[in-house]
């Protein structure tokens, strides 16, 4: 069927797919793409946007975010955040109460209520299990509901057993979930931070001594086995090793469904980045040796498609409960864990594409990639999110490479006041984003109200477009 005419017709503008680019015209009704092509074949529209001498990409998703109740980036501050920063989609990691016995379907109905009259930009939800026998048994129900993503922890304050783990991957598998891995040696690591604090060894700049690369690569490769035992896909997370690349790229060279995401941070900073941010660099995994090899490794892990997807890792803490490590980079004075991460998703877009498409030449269709179709598949929103092709939401991010940029805290909504990458100068930024067919962001203004976000239901994985980009 021809449609005779349209809302909106993008034109002008370099149009990234997931294999190649060029200039192509995109038209929009409702709420969806529904034609691409030349602009002699586009229908006539009630309104045209110019993007030439502009990128035009799927909307980016942010698929490793973690958001805090107040005070902290919650659901207002957090996608305000996210939509200024140039993404249209975020997908968060929820939690439930434990102590109350509350199921997952019950925490997702709380999530729901607390996002439907704040969220800007759209949100699936993956969810964290601790080491909580009983909620196995509301697993099968949440998938139902389109929470088909749940991580878990092989080391820190959220660690479980293996053979949690197996259970879970066994239940989450049959019923066509895939499992997250925070894949470090929790007992390896226990043991090193107690003899660090033993000998005195507390300095922002000794924390990346207590999590060795070697303890990254053990717990990936014990996350594939399990994952092979189980036949169940598996994703690890926030990859910071070459040790722990070479297990995965063997794994995927078997057929074994097992995919993994980077961060900027682990691209982008090294373990010298502690000596003059102390804890404000403390990140977990932490950030690896200054020699090059594990950043060398990430990119080209990258643009090979071994690694499939670009997350931000936001977890955002204040720079309060941040600025207590100084002294003790383990432990605040009362006791409690100096808290890991960094803001991180208002600087996700410019970086990947400052960083990767202007100073790595890498081509434009890798960051569409990494930034939105392959989240897309591997978390189940494709072909509805990532792709711009005829029946997908009409979500589009049009970057501007003709602007320099420089990065400053001041400038973010973020409640933790700083930024890793103060004093950055990025290349390009995000100039208007379309959500679900509507302006998002137009050169720095928000055009939409809070609320205008949507929960989007996951179905199942699908594996990601994988191979060398160039």
């Amino acid at each position: 069927m021809t449609i005779q005419t349209a809302d909106t017709v993008v034109h002008g503008g370099t149009v990234a797919f997931s294999s190649n680019a060029y200039e192509a015209s995109i038209a929009i009704k409702g709420e969806h793409i529904v034609a691409v092509g030349t602009a002699d074949m586009m229908p006539r529209a009630d309104d045209y946007i110019d993007a030439s001498g502009k990128f035009v990409l799927p909307g980016a998703i942010d698929c490793h975010v973690h958001l805090r109740p107040k005070p902290g980036d919650d659901w207002a501050v957090g996608t305000k955040a996210a939509a200024l920063a140039g993404l249209t989609t975020i997908i968060p990691f929820g939690e439930y109460n434990a102590d109350e016995k509350e199921t997952l379907p019950q925490a997702i109905h709380r999530w729901k209520d607390e996002a439907q009259t704040k969220a800007l930009v759209d949100y699936s939800f993956h969810y964290i299990l601790s080491d909580t026998p009983y909620i196995i048994e509301s697993l099968p129900a949440a998938i139902d509901m389109g929470v088909t993503s749940y991580k878990m922890f092989m080391t820190y304050d959220h660690r479980v057993s293996d053979s949690f783990i197996a259970r879970v991957m066994d239940v989450v598998s049959s019923n066509g979930g895939i499992v997250q891995l925070h894949a470090e040696n929790g007992d390896v690591i226990e043991h090193l931070m107690n003899k660090a604090m033993a000998e005195g060894r507390t300095k922002p700049t000794d924390f990346p001594g207590t999590c060795p690369p070697w303890a990254e690569a053990e717990a990936i490769n014990r996350g594939i086995l399990l994952g092979a035992m189980t036949n169940c896909p598996l994703y690890i997370v926030h990859l910071t090793t070459q040790l722990g690349l070479e297990r995965i790229k063997e794994a995927q060279q078997k057929g074994q469904r097992v995919w993994t995401e980077t961060c900027p941070q682990y691209l982008l900073l090294d373990e010298t980045a502690l000596e003059v941010l102390g804890p404000f660099a403390k990140i977990g995994p932490p950030l690896r040796p200054a020699d090059g090899v594990n950043q060398d490794s990430l990119w080209k892990g990258t643009s090979h498609g071994y690694i499939s997807a670009i997350g931000s890792d936001h977890a955002p803490a204040s720079s309060a409960m941040k600025e207590l490590g100084w002294d003790n980079i383990f432990r605040s004075p009362n006791g409690d864990p100096i808290p890991f991460g960094a803001p991180s998703i208002e600087t996700i877009v410019p970086l990947v594409f400052s960083e990767g498409v202007v100073k790595r030449n890498l081509p434009i269709w890798w960051m569409a990639r990494v930034l939105a179709e392959n989240p897309a598949r591997i978390f189940g929103l494709y072909p509805q999110k990532g792709v711009i092709h005829p029946g997908a939401d009409a979500d589009l991010l049009i970057i501007d490479p003709n602007i320099e940029v420089t990065i400053r805290a001041e400038d973010h909504q973020s409640t933790t006041g700083y930024t890793p990458y103060e004093g950055w100068k990025v290349s390009g930024k995000p100039w208007l984003t379309m959500l679900r067919g509507k302006v998002l962001l137009n050169n720095g203004k928000l055009e939409q109200l809070p609320g205008s976000g949507k929960f989007v239901a996951a179905g199942s994985p699908i594996p990601p477009v994988a191979g060398r980009v160039m």
